[in-house]
């Protein structure tokens, strides 16, 4: 779920006309591996050497094999973002429209599901396969609007030769992501598209205004189905002996008797009916509702010894940890701000105070408070595996961290020093 606003300077480009050759002569200089007069924006040029890396060539075309029709279909359909295609739709498809653009929706690989706007536009777009099916991911087709804010989760506009592959130097794009405001999971991203003549520094704003509100809108139907459980539960909790409650399937509480309330129970990825173990609860016994879970908590909620950490980051955009050990076996899904701390305290086995951790984080100690914050939520969901004072994983936890196959690829989204720093360190080590 998506709660900061975003600085535009940081992933716009200012002005066409005064950057264009700018671009170019930064783009050339990059190509060649020279350095040059003039550095591309920082999110273009990690972008830049990823795309390096991937091994695109700048001068291959856009083309990939289309997904076929029924697995096109299936996409569609088991996405929520089907939910809010009026929206999207009513909100940018129309404007794509009139100002000569086209709307281009995809899953979280980058795949176009949807797309929508000027038909002139649409025609150019068929010849560099920005179509229906096509893939737009940085390791397919290098920087662009879609692939660069899949890899940084953050909204970003690509102009012009900021663009990796020379065939798009014609295009201007803005995109930003939509998550599911129910786990946070990325949802696919929103773009808008059209010939370099209609950049406008505008149009990256208006883009993520509107995955907002998809976003909102996602949030609301999500309401409306914890209320219809609500309804199914509550007369069904009152005849229940000891602690029990009802969330749907994400997690989310909806009813709850003979235990304080909470929020949201985590809820493993494998979970299934019977005699389950829940970090947050302990032992439970899990019968299946309409639209959710009946809970019935049996035993304590001390976890026991959790033995092994695996804290994934293997694949960039889905950070996740899983827990085994004497109680069972769990995994969870993290925030990409989860995730970042997470990183330092496995990194620093012996323990971090809350200043240095805003160091680690943000560059400032006098962050404490929002680091405090963010570790409270960490161990409530967590439940077990961390200390405070100073905050630290377990001591007798084996904690093991997963990197990406390239480590300058960890964490792309991560702009805390931390994180920054690994990358910096692994880019300047000799191959």
């Amino acid at each position: 779920m998506k709660t900061t606003s975003f600085n535009p300077a940081r992933f716009a480009p200012s002005d066409a006309s005064e950057t264009a050759g700018h671009l170019h002569k930064a783009w050339a200089a990059s190509v060649r591996g020279e350095p040059g007069a003039f550095a591309p924006r920082p999110v273009i040029g990690r972008s830049w050497q990823r795309a390096k890396r991937f091994g695109v060539n700048p001068e291959q075309g856009t083309a990939s094999t289309l997904l076929q029709p029924d697995e096109l279909e299936h996409r569609r359909t088991s996405t929520a973002l089907a939910d809010v295609m009026p929206t999207l739709h009513g909100a940018l498809g129309t404007v794509a429209d009139a100002s000569l653009q086209i709307m281009v929706v995809t899953d979280p690989e980058g795949r176009v599901l949807w797309r929508a706007g000027n038909p002139g536009v649409l025609r150019r777009a068929d010849a560099i396969c920005l179509e229906e099916g096509a893939a737009w991911s940085e390791e397919t087709t290098g920087t662009n609007a879609i692939g660069t804010a899949l890899s940084a989760d953050a909204p970003v506009q690509v102009h012009s030769a900021e663009h990796y592959v020379r065939t798009l130097h014609e295009w201007t794009c803005a995109a930003a992501p939509v998550h599911d405001p129910r786990d946070g999971r990325l949802l696919g991203i929103v773009d808008v598209s059209g010939p370099d003549s209609t950049f406008h520094p505008a149009t990256l704003a208006l883009v993520d205004t509107v995955s907002r509100l998809a976003e909102s809108e996602l949030r609301a139907v999500h309401l409306r189905a914890v209320e219809r459980l609500r309804a199914v539960a509550a007369p069904l909790l009152c005849r229940l002996d000891g602690p029990a409650l009802v969330v749907d399937t994400h997690g989310w509480l909806a009813a709850v008797t003979g235990m304080p309330p909470v929020d949201r129970v985590p809820l493993p990825a494998s979970f299934g009916a019977g005699h389950c173990w829940l970090p947050s609860l302990g032992t439970c016994v899990a019968e299946p509702m309409p639209g959710g879970w009946l809970l019935r908590v049996t035993g304590d909620a001390d976890p026991g010894s959790p033995g092994r950490v695996l804290l994934d980051l293997g694949e960039p955009r889905r950070p996740h940890i899983t827990v085994r050990g004497t109680a069972g076996s769990w995994d969870q899904a993290l925030s990409p701000r989860h995730a970042e701390l997470l990183y330092v305290l496995a990194v620093h086995r012996q323990g971090r105070s809350a200043a240095q951790l805003a160091v680690d984080l943000f560059g400032d100690p006098t962050r404490t408070v929002t680091v405090r914050a963010e570790l409270s939520r960490v161990r409530r969901r967590l439940i077990g595996l961390l200390d405070h004072r100073p905050y630290r994983f377990r001591e007798e936890l084996e904690v093991e961290v997963l990197l990406p196959d390239d480590p300058r690829d960890l964490l792309p989204h991560s702009t805390a020093p931390a994180v920054s720093g690994t990358r910096a360190r692994a880019g300047a080590a000799p191959s």
